[in-house]
């Protein structure tokens, strides 16, 4: 119960850190991020305080989640200084400004994920509010490829995940189903492809689908701090997740294959006549 109420409210700090560092947040909307922050909070404590998950996958295959949590939280507490530093004169919002924007430059370059991003402005929109958006998008997508990164330097260095400790694929994976039909491992090893494509062509997609779903919105709409924070934050965090979520179900996979081979080489053994 410790361990989940701490969880829950280290997500109801990440929900309200944009409102807590951006000035000129109203009343209304404060109230409306507090209530937002509750409902996810509740929700993480119910889900790390079951016994039986219904929706967080990996809850105990750490790091798993917790490097997603870092990833969430470095993309929105940077974004969010970022955007604090428009209009201020303090030393440490216009450094991690100057750095932002000099990332979103070098990341700006034909068909790059960056450069589409900045398709998801409507048309008329002004150079101020493109470089907001290339800076906010260069910075979200350098971070989530370093967490992947990450990731990847932990699941080959520690062997992710540990087998010192029973993995347990139904508590592990909450919405995969093992007995829905066919082998196991072949719909574990279909979905790791399937999430690795999604999660490379994802930042390819979401500018097209903003683009679309936002006909009608004014530039400034849809270039306003929090929406800019949280829209960026979901462009880069989604895929970075989907390719982690890829590797470790390609992971499993080859774990459960390695263990009936075991299976099966101790069962055609044959035992020596006395």
């Amino acid at each position: 119960m410790t361990g989940a109420a701490v969880r829950a409210f280290l997500v109801m700090v990440l929900v309200a850190t944009p409102s807590v560092i951006l000035p000129g947040i109203g009343a209304d909307t404060k109230q409306m991020v507090a209530l937002v922050a509750l409902f996810a909070g509740a929700l993480t404590f119910a889900e790390y305080n079951a016994t039986y998950p219904s929706l967080v996958e990996f809850r105990d295959a750490p790091p798993f989640n917790r490097v997603r949590f870092l990833m969430l939280c470095a993309i929105v507490l940077t974004l969010s200084i970022v955007a604090s530093a428009k209009g201020s004169d303090a030393a440490f919002p216009r450094l991690f400004e100057a750095v932002a924007v000099l990332v979103g430059q070098a990341l700006d370059f034909p068909y790059s994920p960056v450069r589409l991003a900045t398709l998801m402005m409507a048309e008329g929109a002004s150079d101020s509010q493109v470089i907001a958006v290339r800076t906010a998008a260069g910075t979200a997508y350098i971070l989530s490829l370093l967490s992947l990164a990450f990731f990847v330097l932990i699941f080959k260095l520690r062997g992710w995940p540990d087998r010192a400790q029973a993995f347990n694929v139904w508590v592990n994976l909450p919405t995969f189903e093992p007995t829905a039909g066919g082998d196991v491992v072949d719909r574990l090893e279909r979905d790791a492809r399937a999430n690795l494509a999604l999660g490379v062509l994802l930042p390819f997609l979401i500018p097209a689908v903003v683009s679309l779903a936002s006909i009608g919105f004014e530039p400034l709409t849809l270039t306003s701090p929090q929406t800019l924070i949280w829209t960026m934050t979901a462009w880069a965090f989604l895929p970075a997740s989907l390719l982690m979520r890829g590797i470790a179900m390609g992971r499993i996979a080859l774990m459960i294959q390695e263990k009936r081979a075991r299976n099966g080489a101790l069962s055609g053994a044959v035992i020596p006549a006395e």
